[in-house]
């Protein structure tokens, strides 16, 4: 739901009647992620997307149906059909399991409180019952930051309340979107459910070391990836806000010294374009010893081999050197700084996704990984 977050602020501070339909499952191929919702309110309005046109028209209906209805959440699995191929269904060959509930925004204040902390680009998770008792399929929990409090309540601040606010929380600071299945004695709770857990994350850091033209190109593929980007170098001619107007900040300092200080997680992309030792050991030194998620380094084959020499010299253990991707990028001919930032940055997301690199075309499986199958 957190894709259509903007609409559905102004929906609820109007307190207009809407029904939600929400992707909760995917299996095998389809054009958009678990938790990709549409909405649609009294008057016929439409947003969102959930399938990039292939069923929108029959989830429109449904949605108009729920809203005229009053009733309970629906269940609809939209697949494809190999009998009758003008079917309802997915012309990619996945299928999807879609929530369909209608949302009172004045029984559900919090949602707008949820929406708006989206609007201001600030971390928030919600939990949405999407199995379970009748009684609270569809009810949505907020958490609000990684460390901060909730927003509203599925079973008026019991077990299910804490065990869905706890979970919420780990998955907002993983930064992913996933199913959150809860009940049994350990967490407490008298009744088994599951929840489909929205997060909008934080933006995942890419810090960029070395203040040269490869640097500019990467910031801004990164940025245009939706990365929070730092670019870092110790030479202050070159590390200015003029040469890179995409980065977010542009730091002055010893590649090593900055990286010891600032904050990192498992979703940080370290890329380092030095290739200058004095630069190079100490920063991959440490960078090998953090739990970032990606760490490259650019250079020729030579100097791949000299870097390592060196850091096996500073006592890097071979464990450590496994994590490094150098020569940095995958392998696409590129020869200008923007043909290496796409070689540098499909390598990222490839990493991040569990992809292989290779073409799609002669491939064979499903092209779209399930999220609780990639890393996280």
């Amino acid at each position: 739901m957190l894709n259509i977050a903007d609409t559905l602020h102004r929906w609820c501070r109007e307190a207009r009647l809407f029904a939600l339909a929400t992707v909760v499952d995917v299996h095998g191929s389809a054009p958009l992620p678990t938790g990709t919702s549409v909405a649609v309110d009294q008057d016929g309005n439409a947003v969102g997307s959930i399938s990039g046109g292939c069923v929108e028209g029959a989830v429109y209906e449904l949605c108009r149906q729920v809203l005229q209805q009053d009733g309970g959440p629906r269940r609809a699995w939209f697949g494809y059909s190999d009998d009758d191929a003008f079917a309802v269904g997915l012309t990619c060959g996945g299928e999807l399991d879609v929530l369909v509930q209608r949302v009172d925004p004045t029984a559900q204040p919090h949602l707008a409180v949820v929406c708006d902390e989206v609007r201001q680009g600030r971390p928030v998770a919600v939990a949405q019952v999407v199995d379970g008792p009748d009684h609270l399929l569809g009810a949505t929990l907020g958490v609000l930051g990684e460390d901060g409090g909730t927003q509203g309540s599925v079973d008026g601040g019991g077990p299910v309340d804490r065990a869905l606010a706890g979970q919420a929380g780990a998955l907002l600071r993983a930064g992913r979107t996933a199913r959150a299945d809860i009940g049994g004695e350990h967490d407490g709770c008298p009744e088994r459910l599951s929840a489909l857990v929205h997060v909008h994350a934080s933006r995942p850091r890419l810090l960029v070391f070395g203040a040269v033209d490869f640097a500019a190109a990467l910031s801004r593929a990164g940025r245009f990836l939706g990365h929070r980007v730092t670019v870092c170098d110790a030479r202050p001619v070159f590390a200015t806000t003029a040469r890179f107007p995409h980065a977010d900040e542009v730091v002055v300092d010893w590649p090593h010294r900055y990286l010891e200080h600032t904050e990192v997680d498992s979703r940080t992309a370290v890329c380092v374009l030095t290739h200058d030792a004095k630069f190079d050991i100490p920063l991959l030194r440490l960078a090998l010893d953090l739990p970032v998620g990606y760490i490259g380094a650019m250079g020729s084959r030579r100097t791949h081999d000299e870097r390592l020499r060196l850091l096996r010299e500073a006592g890097v253990s071979e464990e450590q050197l496994a994590r490094l991707r150098s020569p940095i990028g995958l392998d696409l001919g590129a020869r200008t700084p923007e043909e290496t930032a796409l070689s540098i940055t499909a390598e990222i997301i490839a990493h991040a996704n569990q992809g292989t690199g290779l073409p799609l075309t002669g491939g064979t499986g499903a092209i779209h990984r399930k999220e609780d199958e990639r890393a996280i």
